[in-house]
Formats: structure tokens, C-alpha cells, sequence
């Protein structure tokens, strides 16, 4: 195929050997299959701030560190650097967090860099050899389904613990590969103890995914995973390696309603999130 002009001075550089196909494209980024030497590897050529339809970007950038002061303050005065700086900070999120999730334990694909915005990683493959489905694509028998989503929550869970939350996990953005689900696109991930958003993102993931196993073991939508697992966060309790078990002990005090309508008009925002997700899909395939 035609080599796209992004990815062109990679090949010059003799980093990618060949693009062979287009993988997708998505609200963040287009992703291609390509060869680098004797390895497939995919390419994510990350899109212009212009052109990127991701929503709220500002929320999930709260509380990063940027090392320089200067390009802190230039990203804070909106100046064309400060653009430029804010556009770099971005696309090294995903890589630096790939790095320290695989650390974790968690299952992500393997970062090989980012070069001037296109991030080198791992294609996730079936059984066959294929590229690897996302779980909205695929259907599973209830024990599979309870085993996969007890695996996710210990994802969260060690995410988590090494400080992160994913804040955009659904059933898009989850890969199936012969071993099981492997978590994908990450440049919005928060960090937990700095983001005051933090909490209900790792609700709003933790219940995405309930939300999709539950389709094929309607048990898992009992669960209180999210609540547990943030409560041990809170406690300073938090071990990538805790037993976790789906139970929570709400508090007997009598409710919030503050608190009750923030959770309705979360709900709601969830549900207008997921249809959105719905049709970008559509449009994808």
C-alpha cells in the first residue's frame, strides 16, 4: 500500500521496513500493520489536536507532571510551543504508560517507542495468527466470560496500584488473545492521586466492563467491584496482589442526594458515552 506521509520518515530512518495494511481508525489515532525487520509491529500515527474528536481532554490531563517549568507554562498560556508541548505530553502518556502497566503485571501490548508522534507497539494476534478481535466483537460461554472479567478487575486493580486509571475502558478498547483480554489505548490515562476525576473514571471502567460480561454471565452485575477497590485505595490498603471478591459494605448512613443525583446524571452520561462508542464502532467497521 501506499505508505502514508506521517509514517514515511520512519522508513527513511530505517525504523519501519514496510506498512502493509490500515488496521483502523479511531477518534485518537489510525493504526497500521507494519514490518520492521522480521517482526509485524503496528504503528498508532496519533492525530492532530484539530482533527482528534476525544472529549474532555483537559479532565483526563489534570494533574501530570511536566518537568520543565517553562513548557508548563507555555501548555498553561495555550502558546503554539505550549500547543506543540501539550500535543508531545499527550502522546507520551500511552508509551510511559504501557511501560509501567507491563511492570504491573498488566496485560498491554509491548511498547517499542514514539517517534514524533506514531508509537511502535506490539500487534496482538488470535489463536490463528490473526488480528486479535475486541471484545465487542466476540461472544462468550458464562465460565469464560466470569474468568475474563475476574482477570479485568485484577487489571484495574494493579493499574491502580502502580498509580494509573484508564478512564476510557469499555468493551472497544479491550483486545482478546489466546491468553485473554489485553488492554489497549491508554494516552488518557489519569493519574489516581492527583486527578480529581479519578474516582468515578474508575467507576465508570470498572462498570463498563461489568456491564459487558455481564451479557453472558448475568451474575457479574451484583458485584460492587469498583467500591471495593477504591476503598482500598482510600485506606492505603491497595496490593496488586489482593484477593478481590466483589463485595462492598455500604455505608448504612442515610443518603446523600447530592451524591444520588451526580450518580444518575453519571449513568446518564454513560449511557450517552456508550452509544457514541456504538456508532464510532459502526463507522470503524
Amino acid at each position: 500500500m501506499k505508505t502514508p506521509k506521517r509514517i514515511q520518515p520512519l522508513i527513511d530512518e530505517g525504523i519501519i521496513d514496510e506498512v502493509l495494511r490500515p488496521l483502523m481508525s479511531g477518534k485518537e489515532a489510525s493504526v497500521y500493520v507494519v514490518r520492521c525487520g522480521n517482526a509485524i509491529r503496528c504503528a498508532k500515527v496519533y492525530k492532530d489536536a484539530s482533527q482528534r474528536s476525544f472529549k474532555k481532554a483537559v479532565q483526563y490531563q489534570e494533574g501530570r507532571k511536566v518537568r520543565s517549568s517553562r513548557r508548563a507554562r507555555a501548555m498553561e498560556k495555550g502558546s503554539s510551543f505550549g500547543r506543540e508541548q501539550q500535543e508531545e505530553s499527550w502522546q507520551h502518556a500511552e508509551v510511559d504508560a504501557l511501560y509501567k502497566l507491563a511492570d504491573a503485571g498488566v496485560r498491554v501490548p509491548e511498547p517499542y517507542g514514539c517517534y514524533d508522534g506514531i508509537l511502535l507497539m506490539e500487534l496482538i494476534l488470535d489463536e490463528d495468527g490473526d488480528v486479535a478481535p475486541r471484545l465487542n466483537d466476540i461472544t462468550l460461554e458464562p465460565e469464560q466470560a466470569k474468568r475474563d472479567h475476574k482477570t479485568m478487575m485484577q487489571h484495574i486493580l494493579r493499574m491502580l496500584a502502580a498509580g494509573l486509571v484508564h478512564g476510557d475502558l469499555s468493551e472497544f478498547n479491550v483486545l482478546q488473545d489466546p491468553t485473554g483480554p489485553v488492554i489497549i489505548d491508554l494516552p488518557q490515562a489519569v493519574d489516581a492521586a492527583a486527578n480529581n476525576n479519578a474516582q468515578w473514571m474508575l467507576s465508570r471502567d470498572v462498570n463498563n466492563i461489568t456491564q459487558y460480561y455481564g451479557q453472558f454471565a448475568p451474575e457479574l452485575l451484583k458485584t460492587k467491584y469498583a467500591k471495593e477497590i477504591w476503598a482500598l485505595f482510600e485506606a492505603g490498603n491497595l496490593n496488586p496482589d489482593t484477593e478481590l471478591t466483589g463485595e462492598f459494605a455500604e455505608d448504612e448512613q442515610l443518603a446523600d442526594i447530592d451524591a444520588v443525583l451526580d450518580e444518575i446524571n453519571a449513568a446518564y452520561n454513560e449511557m450517552q458515552e456508550r452509544k457514541a462508542r456504538n456508532a464510532a464502532a459502526e463507522q470503524d467497521d
